[in-house]
């Protein structure tokens, strides 16, 4: 998701580099010899799924990469991209499925490279990183059991970066106005205005202001920690690790996109990751025990975290839907892939208005409670 502090239009900083310019930049940077590229969507950096070949003789290495080419905006901050990066390799070399950088020929794992296109002196952070294999969650039918491994991920994920993630760069990630860390949501204010008159924007307006009455005055009770900040349906590859068609059993295979990584809260990584793992399931309500169970496994959540899950679920929601219509009006070309989380989010956002918070807890917390007695069918 976009990683600026101030929902800058995307065409003032989304870099644009042809295929035969970022071509040119992987043999120029990387001394690699691109065999295949094609373009990979993306938020508000730009991506390409990149093919090498080796010539005899040549170091090992992947053939496949995913060239990433951050906005002119994020570029400016390479304390920040050092960090991200720099945790990927810790949580490679930790065992997660994380994407690692191949060197620079000067032996760095990013550059600062001057953009060709557009208008201005704009500058883009370069970094080449291992392709991950797998399809995104986003394509499969979830069952309880990846749902289940997802949130025990989550919450591994960020229990071994903020108990052994030891860099200099890590204070980067302490990111007070960034729109999309979950502390931030009373700063959608600004931006409902993209929603329009209608009925969407008052539950989101009223979701801002319990926000700010029951989540903000309880953010110091809850443990503080490093989140990924956005383990959504699309940032997960998974493959199956059975061959039963009636029962498929999943693993996941990969975790992609750290940009959004920033200081945070245990708690705020399993809302993210219920959210999203609501938007393609055709019963989003049952969704949250099987993820808070896996979650729960690893990082037992306290009586107050658990009591603002429904708010912060909700919080995510909101922010994912104000900022996609903000954005979109800025940068309408882009609107079809800043508008995917649109399509069944609102209905979901306004089917939690509905029935309640009260009544999605139960559905939730007994999901997550019948795993202690052995795992639900």
């Amino acid at each position: 998701m976009s990683s600026g502090n101030n929902c800058q239009p995307q065409s003032l900083t989304k870099p644009a580099l042809s295929e035969k310019e970022a071509t040119e930049l992987v043999d120029r940077v990387f001394g690699l010899k691109v065999s295949g590229i094609r373009p990979l969507p993306s938020y508000d950096d730009q991506n390409f799924h990149v093919r090498v070949s080796r010539n005899k003789g040549a170091a090992e290495g992947a053939d496949e990469y995913v060239l990433k080419i951050t906005n002119s905006e994020d570029s400016q901050e390479p304390d920040l991209i050092e960090a991200q990066t720099q945790a990927m390799m810790f949580l490679s070399a930790e065992g997660f499925p994380s994407a690692t950088p191949c060197l620079t020929k000067d032996g760095n794992i990013m550059s600062l490279e001057a953009g060709d296109t557009g208008p201005g002196n704009k500058k883009y952070m370069v970094r080449l990183l291992t392709y991950l294999p797998g399809m995104p969650v986003a394509k499969i039918a979830t069952n309880a059991q990846i749902l289940y491994e997802i949130g025990k991920l989550a919450a591994s994920l960020d229990k071994a970066l903020s108990e052994k993630f030891h860099h200099p760069s890590v204070k980067s990630l302490h990111r007070g106005q960034f729109i999309w860390n979950l502390a931030n949501v009373p700063l959608l204010d600004q931006y409902v205005y993209a929603l329009g008159q209608n009925k969407y924007r008052e539950v989101v307006e009223q979701v801002i202001e319990q926000f700010k009455g029951k989540v903000i005055p309880k953010l110091s009770s809850f443990r503080a920690c490093i989140n990924h900040g956005d383990l959504n349906d699309h940032n997960i590859l998974v493959d199956s690790s059975s061959a039963s068609l009636e029962n498929p059993q999943y693993r996941v295979s990969g975790i992609l996109d750290f940009g959004d990584m920033s200081y945070g809260y245990y708690v705020f990584e399993v809302a993210i990751a219920i959210m999203y793992m609501m938007i393609e399931s055709p019963d989003p309500l049952s969704v949250g025990g099987h993820v808070l169970a896996g979650f729960e496994s690893v990082v037992p959540l306290t009586e107050e975290e658990r009591g603002a899950l429904f708010l912060l679920v909700s919080g995510r929601f909101s922010q994912s839907l104000v900022i996609a219509a903000h954005t979109a009006l800025l940068y309408p070309e882009n609107k079809e892939y800043l508008m995917i989380t649109a399509k069944t989010g609102w209905k979901h956002l306004m089917t939690m208005s509905e029935v309640g918070q009260e009544a999605v807890e139960k559905t939730w917390f007994e999901t997550a409670a019948a795993y202690t007695n052995g795992a639900p069918a």
